[in-house]
């Protein structure tokens, strides 16, 4: 699945150990009363390129801003910025080299899912251990589970920056053939296989499309398994193990084997090389009465202006509901609904010279003004409340997302093994979907999970 997160806006300093002429570690009260100082901020953005909204928010609002603000109070401050357009994993390894050899930027940008690898290596440290005091008024605005962005273990590292989250898109029209409601809320999994067994009476139409199989990739994985996973009560990594062959990892290919074996979802589909843009497609043809994805899917896809499948009736022919645990209470958490989010992190790194400024410098990125001018006029899911509350008022789905789903979703763990995990779960999808039984399935997905991540680290 692709992220629907601006991705990009901070990132690490391009140089390495020299960059700043900083030394490794430090006390977290160093140069705090400096009244000149220096902080690096790189962007994985370029105007007029990859990224550019980020990069021109960076260049043109925050750096004279951030100044601005800073000059005001007698310290005179100097913001570096150096742009990039490297590729997701390039950025990566980039961000990784830079901070093991002591150098990058102050105030640095990682996905989410990198967090927790990073922080295992020891190479970004707990916000409170780098700045020492994290009190700020913004925590306030941002959710306890969109926090969970930017914790590892407990402990929190850093900053979410905006976020996404996934749940039940349906066609209204179809809904309406089948004699389905428009205001359809499934509070279990049965409940969505009985909508589906009703669209099924409609010629020519996929009742229910749950992204399965390789072909499919992350998006197999975030908009599929995952979500149904934390429906069952247990994420797919809890307590330092990775989810084996459990009861509730059948629960999940039992769903997937209803749906597939059930004629409730096109096997075909899942197989094919694009195939999710197709299943795009067949959605605003009319030809798929379900449809798990992200907000993405809502503002990018089938936007009547300007999406990949447009639809000119969206606003009244598309309807939404949140993602139902396998049945009330079965959820994470006892949740009656779940979801998943992805998203971006902006942590210090430990080496700064800087590291109350960097943490007010933090705090500014993150704040109502900042946030809301990054946007630059677009209608888009953020960290923080307030700003939502202003900036989607006039679009009742973001709305929802931001009212009732941010409130409960969870994220993917940030770990190096999870990319062979997710792997070896859209393989076991792709197994169900041919034919093969949930128990076997299952068996063949633990051998997987052992050979990729060590017996030790499978529960």
């Amino acid at each position: 699945m692709r992220r629907t997160t601006v991705f990009g806006l901070l990132a690490v300093c391009g140089l390495l150990a020299g960059c700043l002429g900083r030394t490794q570690g430090g006390d977290q009260a160093r140069n705090a009363d400096a009244k000149e100082i220096t902080l690096t901020i790189v962007a994985n953005s370029a105007v007029g390129g990859k990224n550019a909204r980020g990069a021109n928010w960076i260049q043109n609002w925050v750096i004279p801003k951030f100044t601005e603000l800073q000059k005001a109070k007698g310290v005179t401050a100097t913001i570096r910025f150096e742009q990039n357009g490297a590729g997701d994993e390039d950025f990566k390894t980039k961000v990784a080299l830079d901070l093991k050899t002591g150098g990058g930027g102050d105030v640095i940008e990682v996905d989410g899912i990198w967090l927790g690898e990073f922080a295992q290596a020891g190479q970004v440290k707990p916000l409170a251990d780098v700045v020492g005091n994290t009190d700020w008024d913004g925590w306030d605005q941002i959710p306890k589970a969109v926090q969970g962005l930017g914790e590892f273990d407990g402990k929190r590292y850093g900053v979410p920056m905006g976020t996404d989250g996934r749940v039940l898109f349906f066609n209204k029209k179809l809904f309406a053939q089948a004699g389905l409601p428009a205001d359809w809320q499934p509070r279990s999994w049965q409940d969505v296989l009985d909508a589906g067994v009703k669209l099924k009476a409609l010629p020519g139409v996929t009742p229910v499309q749950l992204n399965a199989g390789s072909a499919m990739g992350e998006a197999t994985t975030m908009q599929g398994v995952l979500p149904a996973l934390v429906g069952t009560g247990r994420p797919i990594y809890d307590n330092g193990k990775w989810q084996g062959d459990s009861a509730q990892l059948k629960d999940v290919l039992g769903l997937y084997q209803k749906v597939y074996g059930g004629g409730l979802g096109d096997p075909v589909l899942q197989q094919e090389a694009k195939g999710r843009d197709r299943s795009f497609q067949l959605f605003s043809e009319n030809r798929i009465g379900i449809l798990l994805e992200s907000d993405y899917f809502w503002r990018s896809v089938v936007e009547p202006k300007n999406g990949v499948a447009k639809m000119a009736d969206r606003d009244a022919a598309v309807g939404w509901a949140l993602i139902p645990a396998k049945q009330s209470g079965a959820g994470v958490g006892g949740q009656d609904f779940v979801s998943m989010s992805g998203g971006g992190v902006r942590v210090i790194n430990p080496n700064t010279q800087y590291p109350k400024q960097a943490w007010e410098f933090l705090q500014f990125l993150n704040s109502a003004e900042a946030v809301k001018e990054s946007l630059a006029g677009t209608a888009q899911l953020t960290q923080r409340q307030d700003v939502n509350d202003e900036v989607l008022k006039g679009d009742p789905m973001l709305t929802f997302i931001a009212e009732k789903v941010l409130p409960i979703t969870r994220y993917r763990p940030g770990l190096a093994d999870y990319p062979k995990v997710s792997a070896a779960l859209q393989q076991a999808t792709a197994d169900v979907v041919a034919g093969r039984s949930p128990d076997d399935v299952a068996t063949a997905y633990r051998a997987a999970l052992v050979k990729a991540v060590g017996e030790g680290n499978v529960g």
